[in-house]
């Protein structure tokens, strides 16, 4: 086998590719009919949702000091809640939703940015503590009931075929795959990130903003977070308090699986995609099992540990 061969095989997207293969073979087999062409865009439309708030988790991560956005969950439930309230059912409002969602997410990202380069506050407890406050907010604001409404023209264009059979929302992902490809690796602004994420004290010294750079990563987070929201609003069709929190800790495996270093610096979002089909596909099977929730919880983080333990290894190959 030559060298580009080996180097082709150990790619960590043609791995998660391959693994996604081999779960629609396990899948099929538990299941006849798990890997119709129907099933399968239907967990395609499920890993868009997970793949777009990964996309922010992503920029935040390449960044470096092992930088991670815990507060993704709680805004994915503010953008559907601000969503859900100004369509209340009405398609004139998507517009206008959708602007709104993308400015408060972006702000409230913002301020995790400015927490975390500014004041000097590690992410995790930044991030963190922004999600115990904007969850407050969420309980405040609904008083714990299902409030606002998806515009049916929304959830057409997130859940039906728009095109060759293919639903909206799959477009809107290859757009921001193609997007983040061309930012990362053919701007200026991408050659920054992979730069601080490389070595900060260097790029700063190559005259690179760090601080105001990473705080654009976290605001872009929250903004990424905040549409994944609105989308989740057009699958869902209304909103529950909570409804974010299962996206937290697998829009961090889905950057790991895809190859992306939480060391920072090293990686990118194509990866990321398939890795986010992975753990969809993964947990369609586990539930179709009839895992409990509680079980695909602990199943998720333990492939999290184990792909610490990896990322370990890699970073001290680095050093």
């Amino acid at each position: 086998m030559s060298a580009r061969m080996i180097a082709a095989v150990r790619d960590p997207l043609v791995m998660a590719l391959v693994v996604a293969v081999l779960l629609l073979v396990v899948g099929e087999a538990v299941s006849p009919g798990f890997a119709s062409p129907r099933q399968i865009v239907g967990q395609l439309v499920i890993a868009a949702l997970l793949g777009l708030v990964a996309a922010g988790q992503n920029l935040v991560v390449l960044g470096g000091r092992e930088g991670i956005d815990l507060s993704v969950g709680a805004l994915i439930g503010l953008g559907a809640l601000i969503a859900g309230n100004l369509m209340r059912g009405d398609d004139g409002g998507i517009f206008p939703a959708l602007l709104a969602v993308a400015g408060v997410t972006f702000a409230l990202g913002a301020v995790n940015g400015i927490g975390v380069t500014l004041v000097r506050i590690p992410p995790l407890v930044m991030t963190l503590g922004m999600a115990g406050v904007v969850q407050g907010l969420l309980v405040v604001l609904t008083r714990g009931q299902p409030s606002g409404n998806a515009a049916p023209a929304l959830v057409a264009f997130v859940t039906r075929p728009l095109a060759f059979g293919i639903p909206g929302m799959l477009f809107i992902w290859a757009l921001v795959g193609a997007a983040l490809w061309f930012l990362l690796r053919r701007t200026a602004f991408g050659l920054r990130i992979f730069a601080i994420g490389t070595n900060e004290e260097a790029a700063a010294l190559s005259g690179v903003a760090v601080a105001r750079t990473r705080a654009l990563l976290f605001a872009l987070s929250g903004m990424f977070a905040g549409l994944t929201g609105f989308f989740v609003l057009g699958y869902t069709g209304n909103v529950f308090i909570g409804v974010g929190n299962q996206y937290v800790l697998p829009s961090v495996i889905a950057v790991v699986i895809g190859g992306t270093s939480l060391a920072g610096g090293t990686g990118g979002y194509w990866g990321t995609m398939a890795g986010a089909v992975v753990l969809v596909l993964l947990q369609s099977i586990l539930t179709t099992l009839a895992i409990e929730p509680s079980g695909r919880q602990i199943i998720f983080g333990l492939t999290l540990l184990l792909l610490m333990l990896l990322y370990g290894r890699q970073r001290r190959l680095r050093a």
